[in-house]
């Protein structure tokens, strides 16, 4: 049970605000994806800028624009498949296909007229005729990818698929482009799909390569994602592939001698020591808990779910978390176990909760705020906002109460009772939500989170109030319901 007490608000004033509200840039890309980071660099055509993971780099030609100092810092992605550190794959279209990607989208919209003229030309089965109307089809895509509409994007980029065959340069890209979106909505068989299409036509390339090992990490299958990572390494040094590669090989070699089981929603693995009918007992907690998600949130994962049991110092070594973690989702469910033999009602909370996370991660496409998901994962666990409602009041009612937009971020590098504080706020806010608008309102929100530009403006379209009303209300409500 976490706790906060008056001597962590006066921590909070010192070390809160410092903590959560760094400001940094946001370097948005073409694709939709927004990456916080600090020290943001244009040269040479290509923008560097600086995260937790070190200096990274990438092509201008992929960038949309820069948003100078209005971003809390938060941490690189851990790794996660569902949380792809990557930038995705460029289209080359070719020399003399510029135009036709600035005449299919124009004035802010898609000119649908011009791209069904072209599919018209291209009946005569010249390559060309073909290759422009690929091009077309790609500009489409990431046009609505600008617009947050990964279901579009990925229809055009399919429907340029069926005409890009007699390009390869042109098929290898948008099949890298399709994979990449597949991957970010955890996807990861239809990712593959279309990376096998892509590699028989470029066997070498290490984007191909790439990916591939992403898609196979998020299935579990540590020995191919390790042999891809590699592959890619060879044809080509790539930083995110080596942090990438270095944390699965430390997986794989700590469970290498791992005992496997397997539902039809959960992969598990456990260590040795851990009795089989724990193993069993948590698998058949997690697809009770599974039912219940998957209908509070209207949504179900498309792939099987990994799920690691560890040793207590195993799950230290491996995840490396600050010592107030007792479990971690990166994509795969972490938990210590040792010592137990049957689900214990507190363990079946922690599942509850990190399964949670499973589901908001991929309801989202990875776009939802640590405020969010903590706060729903801690409801749906069981966890309500009673016994931290006072302190919270003070909080707000002195000003020192963090701002929602401070704690989007990640939270692991935060001392223990700072992170305390902001997981008794988030749940606040999220029991506030359920009470009034029910849980439909949560559902709605996370659907508003994985499409619109921000959470903040998901707020405003489905609670009708931005942070600070939302921060208000929250008050008011624990004033209501537990200050009698």
């Amino acid at each position: 049970m976490r706790c906060f007490t008056n001597f962590c608000l006066l921590l909070f004033l010192a070390a809160g605000l410092l903590a959560l509200d760094a400001r940094a840039d946001t370097i948005v890309l073409k694709s939709g994806r927004r990456i916080t980071a600090t020290h943001v660099v244009e040269e040479n055509g290509r923008v560097s800028y600086e995260t937790s993971a070190g200096r990274l780099s990438l092509p201008r030609s992929i960038v949309e624009r820069i948003e100078r100092g209005g971003a809390p810092v938060t941490e690189a992605a851990s790794g996660a498949a569902g949380e792809l550190a990557i930038t995705a794959p460029v289209v080359e279209s070719g020399e003399g296909y510029e135009e036709v990607a600035r005449a299919a989208v124009r004035d802010g919209s898609i000119d649908r007229a011009y791209i069904a003229g072209l599919e018209e030309a291209a009946r005569d089965g010249a390559a060309s005729s073909a290759a422009r109307v690929a091009v077309a089809h790609a500009a489409a895509a990431q046009f609505e990818l600008r617009g947050g509409d990964i279901d579009r994007a990925i229809a055009h980029y399919r429907s340029a698929l069926t005409f890009a065959a007699p390009e390869p340069r042109l098929f290898v890209g948008i099949s890298l482009n399709v994979a990449y979106l597949h991957l970010r909505r955890s996807e990861y068989s239809a990712a593959l799909d279309y990376l096998g299409r892509a590699r028989r036509v470029a066997p070498d390339s290490a984007d191909v390569a790439k990916l591939a090992g992403w898609a196979y990490y998020g299935l579990n299958r540590l020995d191919q994602a390790v042999g891809e990572w590699k592959r890619a390494l060879r044809l080509r040094p790539d930083a995110e592939v080596q942090r990438a590669l270095e944390k699965a090989e430390r997986d794989l070699q700590t469970e290498s001698s791992y005992r496997e089981g397997e539902t039809r929603h959960f992969i598990l693995r456990y260590y040795g020591g851990a009795a089989p009918e724990l193993a069993r007992d948590i698998l058949r907690t997690l697809e009770e808990h599974f039912r219940v998600i998957e209908s509070e949130l209207d949504f179900t994962p498309p792939e099987p779910i990994g799920v690691i049991l560890y040793t207590e110092q195993a799950f230290a070594d491996i995840t490396r978390a600050p010592g107030w973690v007792g479990a971690l989702n990166d994509g795969r469910i972490r938990i210590p176990v040792q010592g137990l033999k049957s689900v214990t009602g507190e363990l079946s909370r922690i599942l509850k909760h990190e399964l949670t996370h499973s589901f908001i991660q991929q309801k989202t496409r990875g776009r939802c705020p640590v405020w969010l998901q903590e706060g729903i994962a801690q409801w749906m666990e069981g966890r309500r906002a009673g016994e931290q409602a006072s302190l919270l009041v003070t909080a707000y009612d002195r000003k020192v109460a963090l701002p929602l937009g401070t704690m989007e971020g990640s939270w692991m590098s935060l001392p223990g009772p700072v992170a305390n504080y902001v997981y008794a706020s988030s749940l606040a806010v999220v029991e506030y939500i359920v009470e009034t608008g029910g849980m439909r309102d949560i559902e709605h929100l996370l659907d508003h989170v994985a499409t619109g530009p921000s959470t903040e403006a998901a707020a405003r379209s489905v609670l009708r109030m931005d942070y600070a009303e939302l921060a208000q209300e929250t008050a008011n409500y624990l004033r209501r319901t537990y200050q009698h």
